[in-house]
C-alpha cells in the first residue's frame, strides 16, 4: 500500500487521507461523504474488489460518522425519541443491504441516484423555506413510523452501495418531517453511524476491509466529521442548505458525467 501517486511521488495514504477529511467535512455538514471517499478508493487501489471498496469505506466513515453525531448532541441536542429507533431498523437494513450490495452490479445504481439527487435539488430549489426552521409535519406514532421507514429504506440503499446516504437522510428529515436542515443533519448523523455499522457487521467478518487503508482513511475523516460539524453548528441551517445544494449539484454533475463517458 506505500506505491505513489502520479508525478509527485505521493503516497498513496496521504491521498486517501486528504479524501477522507474532505468526505468527513461534507457528511457532517449535509451527508454524501461517500460520493468523495469511494471514487478515491477506486483510484488508489484498482486491484481491489467491490466489495473491498465498499467495506473500507464503511470503515473509515464510522469514525467521521461517530464523531460529528456525539458534536452535535452536544451542541445541537437532535431527537433522539426518533432518531434511536429510526437509527435501530436502518442498521439492519444496512446489514441486509450489504447482503445484497455482494451479489449486484454497482454499475446499476448510478442512473438511480442521478435521477434522486436531481429530483431532490430541485424540490430544495424550489422551495426556498424548506428547512429554515423545524416545523413537524406529523406527530406521535404517524411521525416515528414514517422516519423508522425512512430509516429502513434508505439504510438497505447505504448497506447496498451507499453514496449520497447523508444527504437523503437530510433531505427525507426536512422534506418528509419538517426538520430545519441543522436539525435533519444532526439527527442524519446518529442514524449515519447505525448504517455504517450495520455494513461492517457484514462486511468484517468477511475478511473484506482493507484495514491500514481503513485506519488512515478513519483517522481523516473523523477529524473532518467534527470540523464540519462545528462548522455548521455555528453557521445554522441557512450554511447547512447552502452546502446541501452545492454538493448536490457537484454530484449531479459528476454522476452525470460519468454516465455520459
Amino acid at each position: 500500500m506505500s506505491s505513489t501517486a502520479g508525478a509527485l511521488h505521493v503516497p498513496v495514504e496521504v491521498w486517501l487521507a486528504l479524501a477522507a477529511f474532505v468526505a468527513g467535512w461534507v457528511d457532517a455538514v449535509v451527508g454524501g461523504g461517500g460520493l468523495i471517499q469511494l471514487p478515491a478508493l477506486v483510484l488508489a487501489v484498482p486491484g481491489a474488489l467491490p466489495a473491498q471498496i465498499l467495506a473500507t469505506n464503511k470503515a473509515a466513515s464510522v469514525a467521521g460518522t461517530a464523531t460529528s453525531a456525539l458534536t452535535y448532541y452536544r451542541r445541537v441536542r437532535p431527537d433522539l425519541a426518533t432518531a434511536l429507533p429510526t437509527a435501530a431498523v436502518a442498521f439492519l437494513g444496512a446489514a441486509g443491504g450489504a447482503v445484497i450490495g455482494l451479489h449486484i452490479p454497482k454499475s446499476a445504481f448510478t442512473p438511480i441516484v442521478l435521477i434522486l439527487l436531481v429530483v431532490v435539488g430541485a424540490y430544495t430549489v424550489l422551495r426556498p423555506d424548506l428547512g429554515s426552521v423545524t416545523q413537524l409535519r406529523h406527530a406521535g406514532a404517524r411521525h416515528t413510523t414514517l422516519a423508522v421507514v425512512t430509516g429502513l429504506v434508505i439504510g438497505t440503499y447505504d448497506g447496498a452501495l451507499g453514496p449520497g446516504t447523508g444527504s437523503f437522510l437530510v433531505f427525507a428529515l426536512v422534506g418528509l418531517l419538517g426538520y430545519a436542515f441543522l436539525d435533519a443533519s444532526a439527527t442524519a448523523q446518529i442514524v449515519n453511524v447505525a448504517t455504517n455499522l450495520g455494513a461492517l457487521a457484514v462486511f468484517a467478518p468477511g475478511g473484506h476491509v482493507l484495514w491500514r487503508l481503513a485506519a488512515v482513511m478513519a483517522a481523516a475523516n473523523l477529524l473532518g466529521g467534527y470540523a464540519g460539524a462545528r462548522t455548521a453548528v455555528a453557521l445554522g441551517s441557512r450554511f447547512v442548505r447552502a452546502v446541501f445544494l452545492t454538493v448536490v449539484a457537484a454530484f449531479v454533475v459528476r454522476l452525470g458525467w460519468g454516465l455520459l463517458g
